[in-house]
């Protein structure tokens, strides 16, 4: 396999893991989860969920990046969730069931599988992306947390895949399915989950799946149900919280009390608010679908948090989550151009040509890996002068809608229909500068 210039067409996709492996360890189903060190890719886009990566120094170039294994899988959008010693994939078989599979890292052997009825529909103009798994699991390092369509989270023993305890939130609430499905990804944070479901954000004890509160519900029409985005935990103006983008608005929520701090609606389209929202100093970053990008800035007045709206451009995003490094959001736009923009200011500092569908983002230092939707891997330095791209190379066959993961030395790429690892050697890097 050869790296390829910048700028050739591509196809597929990639998830990875964190922790460092044992090459060649025999793993049986019962056999218990080694101990992550460092912490493993445990939820959406990392344990920060913002896409940073820690770990080994990365390459200058993708020279000798070569695959490990590949797995076949039914269909789904989950990025792989990965231990110290296995990987978690979430998929739809095809009866409509949603399937959790634990991998051994080295080998990629099936060490458990479980599955559950969860078939779903989805309407019909949102039908070419199908109607299989979206949301990606979270892993507390003896739990995973699986959310189906249906708004189901089931939580298994990581060792041996015996369920421990499910939620229904359609029966607990009240309410329907999502009309798009359960796309929105839980928040693992302390003993607790924070799930967007039930049109609302939920607090859950991790240990027992019993809800601590339900807050920032919303109505259940269409435009209302479900979630797209994912929600972070973050410090802002000096006050912890959770920070949820629903379909309408953006709120931050105590996540003691579930007292909505503060609130602020943002222009939408349809309440297709994708992208997770990015915290940079004391604000908070989103770029939507046809309404372009927005700096929410929060401060302290009287006692109470206010939101208000330091700048806003035309810039959309869509459904790539962006990363930030040294104050420049590079996000991938509804166009399929990646964009540098400053957030101190709102400036555009530079746009590039289309570059496909969707991108994940990781980043390290001033190194960005991003993953297109069409199995193109780029590596690219973060210049908030110029667009630097350093090398790139196809690592998939096919459609790849599964968030790019990074663990130490280690790649695993989420095709929509097989899973693949990835080994990265270390090597001479060029110097990467802190964000």
């Amino acid at each position: 396999m050869t790296s390829r210039s910048p700028h050739t067409p591509v196809l597929a996709a990639l998830a990875v893991g964190y922790g460092l492996l044992t090459a060649g360890l025999a793993l049986s189903p019962s056999a218990a989860v080694a101990e992550d060190s460092p912490p493993s890719w445990n939820q959406w886009r990392g344990p920060a969920r913002d896409g940073r990566v820690e770990g080994p120094a990365w390459p200058g170039s993708l020279d000798g990046l070569e695959r490990s294994w590949r797995v076949e899988l039914g269909k789904g959008y989950p990025g792989p969730v990965v231990a110290a010693d296995r990987v978690f994939v979430v998929e739809s078989d095809r009866e409509g069931a949603a399937v959790v599979r634990a991998l051994a890292r080295a080998t990629g052997e099936t060490l458990w599988r479980r599955s559950w009825p969860a078939r779903a529909e989805v309407p019909f103009f949102a039908a070419s992306h199908g109607a299989w798994v979206r949301s990606t699991p979270a892993w507390d390092g003896e739990t995973l947390y699986v959310g189906d369509m249906l708004e189901v989270l089931v939580a298994f023993d990581g060792a041996s895949g015996e369920e421990r305890w499910r939620v229904d939130f359609k029966a607990r609430y009240g309410t329907r399915a999502p009309d798009f499905g359960f796309a929105s990804s839980p928040l693992l944070a302390g003993d607790h989950l924070y799930v967007q479901a039930a049109n609302s954000l939920v607090k859950l004890d991790r240990a027992t799946g019993e809800s601590v509160w339900r807050a920032a519900v919303a109505d259940g029409d269409m435009m209302d149900s479900g979630a797209f985005s994912s929600p972070v935990m973050a410090e802002i103006a000096g006050r912890e919280q959770v920070v949820v983008f629903t379909r309408r608005a953006l709120a931050g929520v105590d996540p003691e009390s579930g007292a909505v701090l503060w609130s602020t609606e943002v222009p939408n389209f349809r309440g297709m608010n994708i992208v997770t929202p990015t915290v940079w100093e004391d604000t908070v970053f989103v770029s939507q679908h046809r309404n372009g990008s927005h700096l929410v800035r929060v401060a302290e007045s009287a006692g109470e948090l206010a939101a208000t709206t330091a700048w806003s451009q035309k810039a959309s995003g869509y459904m790539s989550s962006p990363v930030v490094i040294a104050g420049h959001a590079y996000q991938h736009l509804g166009n399929g151009r990646l964009t540098c923009i400053d957030l101190a200011t709102g400036e555009e500092r530079w746009r590039t040509t289309p570059l496909g569908d969707y991108w994940s983002l990781v980043h390290q230092g001033d190194r960005i890996l991003a993953l297109d939707s069409e199995g193109t891997l780029r590596l690219l330095r973060a210049d908030a002068s110029a667009f630097t791209p350093l090398d790139e190379r196809e690592v998939a066959g096919a459609s790849t809608w599964g968030h790019l993961a990074v663990s130490g030395d280690e790649l695993f790429v989420r095709e929509l229909e097989a899973v693949s690892a990835w080994r990265w050697p270390a090597g001479p890097a060029a110097a990467v500068a802190a964000p």
